[in-house]
């Protein structure tokens, strides 16, 4: 049986001029990517009055993320398109306001921690599984963003009292296509205190989703921790073991404002995403279902159960090859450094280009194709841990990352364990602005296992 072929993003066949790559940027990052970048592991040209170089080799990934990270502090046109969200909290904050919010966050995603989350998790699982059990079919995306903001809000906020995941996740979408857009100034190098146009248009996307964290933190700091111990327990009472320094109120909101949107959308388009490919591959499908149902019987998963269903983690392993959450980064350059036989110079970028290193021809057998055993044990005993990067990699990598898989996994086994998934429709296309999206959805109908 040939493998499954999923949908992928047809390169430009050498780097786009100044103008061509702004049209491309804003409809979707990927399709700035040159063909030349799935088959060498450095890329270098310019954009305008711009120098910068495509990484997408594992040395080179290493290089950035590990062993010269200081030098790659995150571009300043990414903390543009995030800063109006999430200020400068853990994910854009650099040098010792990084260190010290790491330094308190950290704990709070101890393995302890996230596997007493877990109930919370088993729960919103099967909540799910039973709003799809009459749907006969169902888009996907919305489904899976409707869970993950569940668990989110229960584990974030102890419930959803301040929130309409409706307006929350339209909102973050407004968001994403407003202010997270690539914009003319950017390209022509125009310093990002200058206002861009997104920005105006986003406004009302940051006031409504601040409103909502905003009311949840005033309400627990005048009612208090109540019965269970959730984030925003965690993070009033996060103190840096060091200096001994708590979070601003303005840190607070901007941190858990990163945590929701981050903590739901990502671990959302991972199990979609999985699901379209397993709708694709029905032996995928019935290998998995088989682990699911053997293990779980008819209830829904929990963290004591994920050990004994592996080929779940590897269906998601392989998917977040294929679709990284977040599949390309942009780092200045602080001073002179080499990365393969590339002179890098202060001042240009480097794009860490982990969308076409994890579809990468050197790298990978078939890398276009899904398949699950890419990621068996044997399998990835030999391979450079830099090659696949769903989470980043070295001292800042996603400090939620056993969380999101924890999660992922409990509820695309709970799901398996009880559908079956075909396809329904044309093919989505995968779209990244912050995130790679499923555009235009994932529809798929579904009939009990």
């Amino acid at each position: 049986m040939q493998p499954y072929l999923p949908p992928k993003i047809t390169p430009p066949g050498k780097p786009l001029g100044i103008l061509p790559s702004l049209r491309a940027a804003r409809r979707n990052v990927l399709g700035i990517i040159p063909a030349i970048a799935y088959t060498q592991p450095i890329v270098t040209g310019t954009t305008g009055p711009a120098r910068w170089h495509m990484v997408q080799g594992p040395e080179g990934m290493k290089h950035v993320f590990q062993t010269n990270v200081g030098n790659y502090p995150k571009s300043e046109v990414m903390i543009r398109m995030l800063r109006p969200a999430v200020g400068n909290s853990l994910f854009t904050s650099e040098g010792a306001a990084w260190r010290w919010q790491r330094r308190a966050i950290a704990p709070v995603f101890a393995a302890r921690h996230v596997e007493a989350l877990a109930p919370v998790m088993t729960a919103t699982a099967e909540r799910a599984a039973q709003r799809l059990a009459s749907a006969g079919e169902a888009e996907l995306v919305k489904e899976m963003l409707s869970a993950t903001f569940d668990v989110i809000c229960d584990v974030a906020l102890s419930g959803r009292e301040y929130f309409d995941a409706e307006e929350y996740g339209a909102a973050i979408t407004r968001y994403f296509l407003t202010v997270g857009r690539a914009s003319l100034l950017d390209f022509l190098e125009v310093p990002p205190w200058v206002p861009r146009p997104g920005e105006f248009f986003g406004r009302g996307a940051v006031k409504t989703m601040h409103r909502m964290v905003a009311a949840a933190i005033a309400k627990r700091r005048k009612t208090g921790a109540g019965a269970q111990d959730d984030l925003l327990d965690h993070m009033l009472n996060a103190i840096d073991p060091q200096s001994g320094r708590t979070m601003s109120p303005q840190e607070l909101l901007h941190n858990m404002q990163f945590f929701i949107v981050a903590g739901h959308e990502t671990t959302a388009l991972a199990i979609s995403w999985a699901l379209y490919l397993l709708a694709n591959d029905p032996e995928s499908q019935d290998r998995a279902r088989s682990e699911a149902q053997s293990v779980l019987g008819g209830r829904a998963a929990g963290a004591e159960d994920l050990a004994a269903m592996p080929f779940i983690e590897q269906v998601l392993d392989e998917t977040m090859r294929l679709y990284p959450p977040v599949g390309f980064l942009a780092r200045n350059v602080l001073d002179k450094d080499r990365i393969y036989d590339r002179d890098i110079r202060a001042g240009e970028t480097v794009f860490l280009n982990i969308w076409a290193m994890q579809r990468h021809q050197q790298y990978w057998t078939n890398p276009d194709a899904f398949d699950p055993d890419r990621f068996s044990p044997e399998a990835k005993a030999g391979r450079d841990r830099y090659l696949h990067l769903p989470f980043g990699a070295g001292p800042r990598i996603c400090v939620g990352a056993n969380f999101a898989m924890m999660q992922a996994q409990i509820i695309l086994a709970t799901l398996l364990s009880r559908f079956v998934f075909a396809p329904k429709g044309p093919p989505p296309e995968p779209v990244m602005h912050m995130t790679v999206r499923p555009e235009p959805g994932i529809s798929l109908t579904i009939q009990p296992a």
